[in-house]
């Protein structure tokens, strides 16, 4: 059985679509997993530059 039943009554450029947009959401669904797991350390970089920026005022 077909992932989308009616792939084979679809026109070409409709299926050019539906792959478009099914690699544009893989692409977003591995970069939020990658922003997840990288989360804490971005967050304490953030923390560290904003202390620095306050440290070195004038």
């Amino acid at each position: 059985m077909a992932l989308i039943p009616r792939w084979q009554y679809m026109s070409d450029s409709s299926k050019a679509i539906v792959k478009n947009v099914a690699g544009t959401a893989f692409v977003l669904l591995i970069g939020l997993m990658l922003l997840r797991a990288f989360f804490g350390w971005i967050v304490l970089a953030v923390i560290i530059w904003a202390g620095w920026k306050v440290l070195n005022r004038k």
